[in-house]
């Protein structure tokens, strides 16, 4: 399998209960983030937390394929930590952590993963280049789309790091 560590960073122009609520509420994310088809509860959290609930998600970037996989939360420090166990197409952790920078919310995802899909595996060599465009495409358009859904301004939300 081929694996994979990307890191994003944003800075949002917003308070961090605001983008921890959004980004933690996972099942509206379609609503405003391009690329994300489709996000369904596989199961109920063991807990208040959230730990233990278990998301199915269905992104389509650039290229011309989807991905599928279940996410397990795993931890939940509200309003600076989620971090979830994906499986299925792919498989790995994912966390989100977050701080309060002035008026500004740093939003951090790592993203470290395995490819699962055989063709995926096969062409890991020459695709990887690729397969981390699609990923940064994803990203980006999730820091446009909750750019838009906090009301920040134009140029108030900026891409850091890929």
């Amino acid at each position: 399998m081929a694996t994979y560590s990307f890191v994003t960073e944003w800075r949002l122009d917003a308070p961090i209960d605001r983008v921890y609520d959004t980004i933690a509420d996972a099942i509206g994310w379609p609503e405003w983030w391009k690329g994300v088809e489709s996000v369904e509860e596989i199961r109920p959290p063991i807990d208040r937390t959230g730990v233990g609930r278990v998301l199915r998600y269905t992104f389509k970037g650039r290229l011309p394929y989807t991905l599928t996989f279940d996410m397990t939360v795993e931890e939940i420090a509200r309003p600076t930590t989620i971090v979830g166990r994906a499986r299925g197409e792919l498989d790995g952790v994912g966390r989100w952590t977050l701080a309060q920078d002035g008026g500004d919310t740093l939003v951090r995802y790592d993203w470290n993963i395995r490819t699962t899909r055989w063709w995926m595996n096969l062409f890991a060599p020459v695709a990887a280049g690729a397969f981390k465009s699609n990923h940064d495409y994803i990203m980006r358009s999730g820091m446009d789309g909750i750019c838009r859904r906090l009301g920040a301004v134009n140029g108030s939300c900026v891409w850091i790091a890929a």
